[in-house]
């Protein structure tokens, strides 16, 4: 059974477009490994920049194979390159009743 994943990037200073580069490439790599379901991301920009992205895995067994997969691990090295996880809790917008953001366009 699928898992969801609600993803938070913070992007480092200066390092706005090359962040939206790997997002625009981490479903897509992350397709190609069949690590994903069919189901498309949706990318999210929350008000002070941090990039929210929403995915599907195949399972918890594929969350797992993408630590030991080579292509996944090449890409999540760009991330750290450009950007720190954050958690949503952190968002102004997570201590909302209904959280928006406004959509991203990779």
């Amino acid at each position: 059974m699928g898992r969801f994943v609600i993803a938070a990037y913070a992007p480092k200073a200066g390092k706005e477009k090359q962040l939206l580069t790997a997002v625009g490439k981490h479903f897509q790599v992350l397709q190609t490994e069949q690590l994903v379901t069919d189901r498309p991301a949706a990318v999210m920009c929350a008000a002070n920049g941090t990039i929210i992205e929403v995915f599907e895995w195949r399972s918890a067994e594929a969350i797992e194979q993408a630590h030991n997969n080579s292509a996944v691990q090449a890409l999540w090295a760009e991330f750290a390159d450009v950007c720190d996880y954050q958690p949503l809790a952190e968002l102004a917008e997570a201590r909302q009743m209904f959280a928006e953001f406004d959509a991203v366009q990779l």
